[in-house]
């Protein structure tokens, strides 16, 4: 099946239309471009100027979609309107061809056509004042360019312009796109660290109350359901505080609300004292000196959660917690008895191991949990900035 050309652009309809009947009336009228005794007219009459008329009417209905084709055959035609008496029309509608075929064509030609009417316009003006040695032969050399050069440069020049603004347009394009990609990621990174906090702060304390309402439950000795409520108390006592932080975090610069200050490596003590509470037999090394911010956080969050899990999955026996700062690397490691259970004392979510993962990860550091013959071990190595913490 043949390839047909796409249907022409309704303004080039418009030019075509406009073109041939601007051509008919001045070829009605007896308008032309040379009178008919003149010698470089070689046929005569006011009617064979319809024929390139028509052909670049035709040219001008493919301007757009075929401007290669349509710049040939208007050459030709306008070839053949120079040999007759004229028509001022047809004239116009060719520097219209040369303009479309710049504006329009494939780049290559865009570039050639230009310095190929330019050398046109140099040529005649340069041969006929060589050949006729009269002033008036530089006339045709500004003809040519006025139908040539002229419409082929402005061609050019708004051409430019069309892929200068379309480059902009594209680079306008790709940076929103980058912006909302950054804007997408940073929204997904910040649910991510408040999935982190939500989890380690409420996670501790509800798996302490699920064990011990358990025990209370199941154990029929006031004393026992006492303790048992006592430390229940004390966690949702310290989970409601830790979620009141966590609104401030979240209500940050507000002016009613401040959020409250992030943990320190300080309050390890604390923690492991809360441990004990819940019934871990936990040790804890002397912590290091201090060290930035951002590491002292993911220390104490690895170690809460490590501890969490100890509590819910460890057998029983010793807790041991060891922090130590050496070559610009803040180790911290946790070990807990490991062996079979039937089950774990609370429930979990799975998070907690994949959340201590990425805190190291953030900071450049790594992370590593498995069990070490009778222990589980958590270890986690963060590197530390030198200089004073931030």
């Amino acid at each position: 099946m043949a390839a047909t050309l796409p249907r022409p652009h309704r303004f080039d309809l418009y030019v075509a239309a406009g073109g041939l009947l601007g051509g008919l009336l001045l070829v009605g009228l007896g308008v032309s471009t040379r009178p008919d005794d003149e010698p470089t007219v070689l046929v005569h009459g006011s009617w064979p100027v319809l024929v390139p008329l028509v052909v670049m009417t035709g040219c001008e209905l493919l301007r757009r979609t075929a401007p290669r084709t349509a710049l040939l055959t208007g050459t030709a035609a306008l070839t053949l309107d120079s040999v007759t008496t004229g028509n001022i029309a047809t004239l116009l509608m060719f520097t219209d061809v040369v303009y479309a075929a710049v504006l329009y064509g494939p780049p290559a030609s865009a570039r050639r056509i230009p310095w190929i009417t330019g050398l046109l316009t140099v040529a005649g003006t340069i041969v006929p004042f060589a050949v006729w040695r009269r002033p008036e032969a530089l006339l045709i050399g500004v003809v040519v360019g006025a139908v040539a050069f002229g419409p082929a440069a402005t061609g050019w020049i708004v051409r430019d312009h069309r892929d200068a603004a379309e480059a902009a347009r594209l680079r306008a394009e790709q940076t929103a796109l980058l912006a909302e990609m950054d804007r997408s990621q940073a929204v997904l990174a910040e649910r991510a660290r408040m999935a982190r906090e939500l989890h380690d702060m409420v996670a501790n304390h509800l798996s302490a109350i699920a064990i011990h309402s358990t025990a209370a439950l199941s154990i029929d000795d006031p004393e026992t359901s006492r303790q048992a409520l006592t430390v229940i108390r004390e966690n949702s006592v310290d989970g409601l505080a830790e979620m009141r932080r966590l609104i401030g975090i979240l209500r940050d610069g507000s002016e009613d609300h401040e959020p409250a200050a992030a943990p320190t490596l300080d309050g390890l003590r604390a923690l492991v004292d809360g441990a004990r509470a819940n019934g871990l037999d936990v040790t804890l090394d002397t912590p290091p000196g201090k060290v930035p911010a951002p590491v002292e956080l993911a220390a104490y969050r690895i170690v809460q959660e490590s501890l969490t899990n100890a509590l819910k999955h460890a057998c029983p026996g010793r807790v041991t917690v060891c922090l130590a700062r050496r070559d610009g690397v803040l180790d911290v490691r946790v070990s807990s008895p490991y062996g079979h259970r039937d089950g774990p004392r609370a429930p979990g979510s799975g998070a907690g191991l994949v959340g201590m993962r990425e805190r190291a990860a953030l900071l450049g550091g790594t992370f590593e949990a498995g069990p070490e013959g009778a222990l589980w071990t958590v270890r986690a190595a963060l590197p530390v900035t030198e200089g004073d913490p931030q």
